[in-house]
């Protein structure tokens, strides 16, 4: 069953210091640098220092110096919040490095992807409220918006309003229509299917499911979708957000897409069902959707999700 009791960090308001880190994939410097600025266009303090930089082939740095660097960010005590600088894939080499940590109190961890690991590890492990949107050189530095950019009313709520819940239009398209009410839980669908078997397996009986990904051929949705069946992860679950899944498209012209792969697995399961919402892997400007928190999702026209209540409390 999914956790009652949850951790929430403190509002990420202006003069709260971020730090930027880089978990999983090597970044480029000029996208760093402009995600940084529009973070501090945004009214934070943004720390960060050359180290997420580092390249060893396709990781930022050694598993042993990602660790370090995350590890000091999820306890140094001057900042609020944690944001990784982008996605890729080295996230897992961390997690047991990680595991003997101790925060003395929960940081607003920002970021999709590989992050999904550090977001499901921060939930196992401490009971962390954690944001699935736009990252540094993924999000950020492409401007509110735009293109390959970020939703800025969502991530101002997400990680600012402390005092009532707040509503979050997604700009999707209802495959099975009704209301549900349960806990966010989720992100990149290659990530879930791999805590499986692992201490930070995905929890999802009595929440709404949020799954999206990229570049995976329908049948491997397909694939992918069916192992969590298998595992017992779709049971219970009381409705699903899809992503829009780009670069996802069929081999051949008439052959099956991933709408339709969605709808043959999930619309059996008689819960709402909300497709194609700019969620981590998109070109439309990302949303920030808060996981963890109690909300509610109505699968009605493009869908909305209420949620309940506040994802951070007052700094």
């Amino acid at each position: 069953m999914i956790r009652e009791e949850i951790c929430r960090p403190k509002a990420l308001v202006p003069g709260s210091a971020v730090r930027i880190v880089a978990p999983a994939g090597p970044v480029e410097e000029a996208k760093l640098r402009r995600g940084a600025a529009e973070l501090e266009r945004l009214g934070f303090r943004v720390e960060w220092n050359e180290a997420v930089l580092a390249r060893e082939g396709y990781f930022a740095g050694a598993a042993e110096h990602r660790a370090r660097e995350v590890g000091r960010a999820l306890i140094e005590p001057r900042t609020t919040g944690v944001i990784a600088a982008r996605g890729g894939y080295g996230t897992g080499y961390l997690l047991e490095s990680l595991d003997a940590l101790e925060p003395a109190r929960p940081k607003a961890i920002v970021g999709y992807s590989d992050v999904t690991l550090l977001q499901g590890f921060a939930w196992h492990r401490w009971g962390w409220v954690t944001f699935y949107g736009p990252m540094a050189a993924a999000g950020f530095e492409a401007g509110p918006g735009r293109t390959n950019g970020y939703d800025e009313r969502s991530f101002r709520l997400a990680v600012t309003e402390s005092t009532s819940g707040w509503s979050l239009p997604l700009a999707g398209e209802t495959i099975v229509e009704g209301n549900a009410e349960g806990r966010i839980v989720g992100g990149c669908l290659t990530l879930l299917r791999s805590l499986i078997g692992t201490d930070w397996e995905p929890e999802t009986e009595g929440t709404i499911l949020l799954v999206e990904d990229l570049n995976m051929k329908p049948y491997q949705v397909d694939r992918a979708l069916m192992h969590l069946k298998l595992a017992g992860k779709l049971d219970g679950v009381r409705g699903f957000v899809l992503g829009d899944f780009p670069g996802c498209e069929p081999p051949a012209d008439d052959g099956p897409t991933v709408r339709d792969v969605v709808r043959r697995l999930l619309e059996p399961l008689g819960v709402p069902v909300v497709w194609g919402v700019p969620v981590g892997h998109t070109h439309r400007p990302v949303l920030t959707v808060p996981l963890g928190v109690r909300a509610r999702l109505e699968a009605r026209g493009a869908g909305l999700v209420e949620i309940l209540e506040p994802a951070v409390v007052a700094a």
